[in-house]
């Protein structure tokens, strides 16, 4: 049951690619209808994989998971729409890249041996990376391989990392799978010095390809360079999956009582990121890159709260699943945007209050959302990282994320103003229909960010208490 979740979607879509255009566009949404109600069977069910020394199914991997399998469906619904507007060339690699992403996404949230993880965050990239390279301009082909290189040269590290907590295991004399869940265990008895190396390596390999600084420089071309439901998968997604590799390194390090080294790196590597986008965001000009830094920041902040621990993690976990919701929404939104005005420059936007009115409402309550607004999620996330941080004596650290996140809302806020409400070039004509499938996915996304603040199943709570767990993570 397991390792039919990222099967079914691998073996569709190999076949989509040699599928006439309307055919793949109804396969695309068929395959995330069938995801969703696989990965809601699981996390009911939550058995046993096949493979048991490869993937199992875990608190951390479940949330991410489910937070894939809907974001998928809704943007599936979205990109047949986009599609009909935009007029892509090759559309079958598109769609065909589209669900392959989502197979090696999921590998990823249900792998539990640490080689696996290391294939499956590396196959994300190979698919991916068509997408990015899908309006074959010379500067989508710059992205694509910028996106590449420096991805693979952190996926090369994340491996040496790997490699270290096996050399760790030998001189320490342990003899265990190379599970996640089997190294948890005898994390104890590893070598402490050569754990500490391997988390360092996994950090900055996995950390290249979730967008922390400063090896981000990747993130702002791919997510301006992709078609708007590819950047949504990118930023709202992706993202994710490379963290789930440093979370889970991190529970080793936690049950070998390293986590105030760990932590400490994890707190760096978060407020750098933060103090990095909020130096870019002040000075963009195109709409997609702007969003392309704040998913930079908000990576930033869960590594920050996942390196304080205690509430502060469980804040960090809300973020993510917040993060990943109003993102998504914000890139369609902002699909809308390019196809109606025709133009990535915020200059060359403005008055879609009036000129674009459900766009208009969907893109303001994503930066209200993301801006850490109450009653968004956002907020309660920050909010709980920010009382950790000072539970734990991280005055400093806690001053500059509250800074920093002053400064980016500043620069979001200007530039979401002009685009809003500046008066805009009278001869400029919308080219967009606003069609119930371009708008509702974002309205869908943002209700359950809204809806999540105020109630929360039981199941959904537990499984994150479950997760944070693991890192000492809780709301003590």
């Amino acid at each position: 049951m397991v390792e039919i979740v990222f099967l079914t979607p691998f073996i569709i879509g190999i076949i989509a690619f040699f599928l006439p255009k309307a055919v793949a566009r109804q396969v695309l949404v068929g395959t995330g209808a069938i995801h969703l109600c696989l990965s809601l069977l699981l996390w009911k069910n939550r058995p046993e994989a096949i493979f048991k020394s490869y993937f199992a199914v875990t608190p951390e991997g479940l949330l991410s998971l489910l937070v894939i399998s809907l974001l998928f469906f809704l943007i599936s619904i979205y990109t047949v729409a986009y599609l009909e507007e935009s007029d892509l060339q090759h559309e079958n690699i598109f769609t065909g890249s589209m669900i392959l992403f989502l197979s090696t996404m999921t590998m990823v949230t249900l792998s539990d041996h640490i080689m696996v993880m290391w294939i499956a965050i590396e196959a994300t990239t190979l698919a991916s990376a068509p997408l990015i390279y899908t309006h074959r301009s010379a500067a989508s082909l710059e992205a694509t391989w910028k996106y590449v290189l420096i991805c693979s040269v952190g996926i090369a590290m994340a491996l040496l990392g790997s490699v270290l907590i096996t050399l760790s295991m030998d001189i320490g004399h342990v003899d265990a799978p190379l599970s996640f869940s089997a190294l948890t265990q005898v994390a104890k008895t590893m070598d402490p010095m050569w754990l500490k190396a391997g988390f360092v390596f996994i950090l900055v390999g996995y950390g290249t390809k979730m967008g922390l600084a400063p090896m981000h420089t990747w993130l702002p071309d791919a997510h301006s360079e992709a078609p708007s439901p590819a950047s949504a998968l990118l930023s709202g997604v992706l993202l994710n999956c490379a963290y789930l590799g440093i979370f889970k390194t991190n529970k080793i390090m936690h049950a070998a009582g390293l986590n105030d080294f760990s932590g400490t790196i994890l707190i760096a590597f978060g407020l750098m990121s933060i103090l990095a986008a909020a130096t870019f965001i002040l000075k963009q000009n195109e709409y997609k890159r702007m969003l392309a830094y704040s998913s930079i920041e908000n990576m930033g902040i869960i590594a920050v709260g996942t390196g304080i621990g205690g509430i502060a993690a469980y804040g960090a976990m809300i973020c993510m699943i917040h993060h990943s919701l109003i993102k998504s929404s914000l890139f369609l939104s902002s699909g809308n945007i390019l196809l109606g005005y025709g133009d990535r420059f915020i200059k060359n936007t403005g008055n879609m209050v009036t000129r674009m009115p459900k766009t208009f409402v969907a893109f303001f309550a994503g930066f209200a959302g993301i801006s850490g607004f109450p009653p968004f999620g956002i907020f309660i996330g920050e909010l709980f990282i920010i009382v950790g941080a000072f539970k734990t004596g991280h005055y400093i650290a806690a001053g500059i994320f509250i800074l920093s996140l002053c400064v980016i809302f500043a620069g979001f806020a200007n530039q979401v103003m002009k685009i809003s409400f500046d008066d805009s070039d009278p001869d400029i004509t919308i080219a967009l229909k606003e069609k119930a499938s371009m708008v509702w996915p974002q309205y869908i996304l943002l209700l359950t960010s809204l809806i999540l603040c105020f109630y929360m199943p039981d199941t959904l709570y537990q499984t994150i208490i479950d997760a944070v767990t693991a890192i000492g993570g809780g709301l003590k």
